[in-house]
């Protein structure tokens, strides 16, 4: 655990600067807006250790890397996120001189992320002998016009003499992937020009040997500022476009770098390409610098108007989870349906950036709560638009029906660890629970009747030619699996798969039952495969352990060390960076949540002594190293009323990346599990349920907290949630009449 800012309840900021820290500050202060975002790296050069990183919603390439070459059915590569064109940088010279925050003597300094408006603000004072000038950064990507990218540099001679200043402003193509094999870059140049105060370079991703599609992207750059213009320069990767003049003793200058940035994604030739840049530059010209910053402003000040989750007495919790929504909202907003949510979304390239099944587990229930449902709908529509794919998926491992990646940018596996490809194939289920997950809260039957129906077949029928009958205990089981707890590969029997498989299969033939005879004949599904569904459901074989009272994780987990994590030396944790592989494998130590993940998708189908006993038992063997453990961990302790370890948990969650618990966070920051701290107050502390169709609630308030406060959607409806130690408030801001449940009572909720 490591805290470099400090406690705000709207900002992320600090008054210290550590160059040992300079890429944690990056992760940390990284903005986005869906169609694009980057690492909160320094716009001037700095010599020191940085991780320079742009990035752009859907923007990706396939690393010639095939790790399981001889394998068969594995992966023909591994899909990554690549780092954008640089339009960023700037080069401030004084009196000849590059400010270098790595060379320099400075003062005074100051940064913070502006969490409220979408804003990144930066300052320090900058002193050369007698000399000292002051620069005040300020940049944001744009949630008005997603193309636009625009940042200020304001110079203060805060000297007696007068300095003479140059700024080189770039748009760079000569950049690399921190992860990339063979230091291998990835953009061609296609066109460039400059004049005197704009610029325009137009790059394409280099060709690929796996027939996946090279992207192009225009970078049309413009400068307001009083500076005088200079001749501007063209190199092979690089227009840059410069200007100088001297700063009198107490003057100020401003300089605004303001860039659009469009892609082959959305125009289909360069012709295109240019009319867009050019149209866009022409929207955003004649607006000020403040202008641009007040329709900034209030796009994020109507995002936190239906999302903010307000704590009450706690201001460490409050920006823990204030800084989880922002990142959140930044990397996904719901606004293209071709997007999903990337695990480190725009912060960092570590995971490749592609899809994974967190967003399913554990982003749906937010984005469902907290935005329109078509926000939702767009996201089980990624996963119909990729089912031709998910077959293919199958079909390479010999295997019927469709079995969704683990990692994908197009629907085809590209992940290239075969435990986790080919072995972690629970995500399947959860693929299933997005679509009931979806259409129990929205009340919609629509998607699930139809596209959603088209999923849900062909998931099941991945399962049904996925099991094997033993005929030793006249059971199906499911053998050769990784589940959740990643911590154990190649296991026979992990309950939270086989329970999954068990349901979709029933959830399958439930919503069959409901479908039309077109929607049964197109998918040629006959009585005979629905019974055989039914048989594997009601023959699947479910660990357990009479004697402890627990669903047992996998066959041999009990047959383990079972030593508790609190009798480790804790110079061993995290184990993920003191263990060898070999050896985390063969301990019975967690990753994250495994029957707990199954027992928090179903919490009210279990009762309070076997959720009590499982948690009891599994609890103290998780060592909570994936981002995505603590919330499920908070939410079944809240409903246990173990106050304490959800507060622990929420805690944990909330303030993962800002405190840094698992020492990872130089690499990106975690957004899939930034839902966690939503989850934990909303479905832990506030007990919200959806049970027999009827909204459910049975709040309480952690001790370290006076009360919280937060909205939500439901069917048509938004309501307001006001928890403190004395009493629970739940309003009806919009909608109709709704009959509810608080506390096991119901309640009448009429519009004001």
């Amino acid at each position: 655990m490591k805290r470099i800012f400090e406690i705000d309840p709207w900002k992320v900021i600090t008054h210290t600067f550590k160059p040992e820290d300079k890429r944690l500050q990056e992760s940390m202060t990284s903005i986005g807006n869906e169609y694009m975002g980057m690492r909160g790296m320094f716009e001037e050069k700095y010599s020191g250790d940085t991780h320079k990183g742009i990035y752009l919603g859907g923007v990706w390439f396939p690393d010639k890397t095939r790790v399981g070459w001889w394998k068969n059915g594995y992966p023909a590569y591994f899909g990554k996120v690549i780092n954008a064109v640089d339009f960023v940088s700037v080069d401030i010279k004084l009196d000849g001189q590059s400010v270098d925050m790595a060379q320099d003597s400075f003062e005074d300094f100051e940064l913070s992320l502006d969490m409220q408006h979408g804003l990144l603000n930066r300052s320090y004072v900058v002193k050369r002998g007698a000399k000292k000038v002051r620069l005040n950064f300020t940049r944001f990507v744009s949630a008005d016009i997603k193309e636009l990218y625009a940042s200020q540099i304001t110079l203060e001679n805060l000297s007696s003499e007068s300095v003479d200043v140059q700024i080189a402003s770039l748009i760079d193509a000569d950049v690399f992937n921190e992860d990339s094999n063979y230091d291998e870059k990835f953009w061609d140049v296609l066109a460039k020009s400059a004049d005197a105060k704009t610029s325009r370079l137009v790059a394409k991703t280099i060709p690929n040997n796996f027939g996946t599609p090279q992207f192009t992207t225009e970078m049309l750059a413009s400068h307001v500022t009083s500076l005088d213009a200079k001749a501007p320069v063209e190199t092979d990767k690089q227009v840059i476009n410069n200007f100088g003049g001297v700063l009198a003793a107490g003057q100020k200058v401003s300089f605004e770098k303001r860039v659009i940035i469009v892609t082959s994604r959305d125009y289909d030739s360069l012709e295109a390409l240019d009319q867009a840049a050019e149209a866009l530059t022409k929207k955003q010209a004649g607006q000020s610098f403040a202008e641009l910053t007040e329709a900034q402003s209030a796009a994020w000040l109507k995002r936190w108007e239906k999302a903010d989750v307000k704590i009450f007495g706690n201001d460490e919790s409050q920006q823990g989870i204030r800084f989880n929504l922002f990142q959140l909202f930044s990397t996904y907003y719901g606004n293209d349906a071709r997007l999903n949510i990337g695990p480190k979304g725009f912060t960092g390239e570590k995971y490749g950036g592609a899809t994974y099944w967190d967003t399913e587990a554990f982003a749906v229930p937010l984005y469902l709560a907290l935005a329109d449902k078509k926000v939702t709908r767009n996201l089980l529509e990624y996963r119909h638009a990729q089912l031709k794919g998910a077959y293919h998926n199958a079909q390479q491992q010999g295997l019927a029906g469709a079995l969704y990646p683990m990692v994908t940018f197009n629907g085809i596996e590209c992940h290239n660890e075969w435990e986790i490809t080919f072995e972690e194939i629970h995500r399947n289920g959860t693929i299933a629970y997005a679509i009931y997950n979806y259409t129990r809260y929205t009340g919609d039957q629509e998607y699930v009747l139809n596209d959603g129906f088209d999923v849900l077949v062909g998931i099941a029928r991945f399962w049904a030619d996925r099991v094997h009958f033993s005929k030793r205990k006249g059971l199906y089981m499911i053998h050769g699996v990784t589940g959740p707890n990643e911590y154990e590969n190649n296991v026979n029997n992990n309950w939270y798969t086989n329970l999954l498989a068990k349901w979709c299969l029933n959830y399958t033939n439930e919503i069959a039952a409901k479908v039309s005879a077109e929607k049964l004949g197109a998918l040629n599904l006959t009585d005979a495969e629905r019974a055989k569904w039914h048989e594997i459901a009601d023959k699947m074989y479910l660990p357990y352990d009479e004697e402890l009272g627990i669903f047992v994780q996998h066959d041999t987990f009990l047959d383990k060390d079972l030593t508790p994590v609190k009798d480790l030396p804790q110079d061993q944790l995290p184990l993920n960076q003191h263990w060898s592989w070999d050896h985390i494998l063969r301990s019975p130590y967690i990753k994250q949540a495994d029957v707990l993940q199954g027992i928090y998708y179903f919490i009210d189908k279990f009762s309070a002594e076997q959720k009590e006993k499982n948690f009891d038992f599994y609890e103290p063997l998780t060592v909570h190293e994936s981002s995505l453990s603590p919330s499920i961990h908070a939410i079944i302790a809240a409903d246990l009323h173990k106050e304490e370890k959800a507060f622990e948990m929420y805690s944990r969650t909330a303030r993962l990346d800002l405190d840094n618990y698992n020492n990872d966070t130089v690499d990106g920051l975690h957004i899939t599990s930034m839902t966690g701290s939503w989850l934990a107050i909303v479905q832990g502390f506030a007990g919200m349920r959806v049970i027999d169709d009827k909204l459910c609630f049975a709040p309480f308030v952690p001790k370290e907290w006076d009360g919280y406060k937060f909205r939500i959607n439901f069917r048509g409806r938004l309501l307001e949630i006001d928890v403190s130690q004395e009493e629970t408030k739940i309003t009806l801001l919009k909608g109709d009449d709704l009959t509810i449940k608080l506390k096991g009572e119901d309640m009448l909720l009429t519009a004001k």
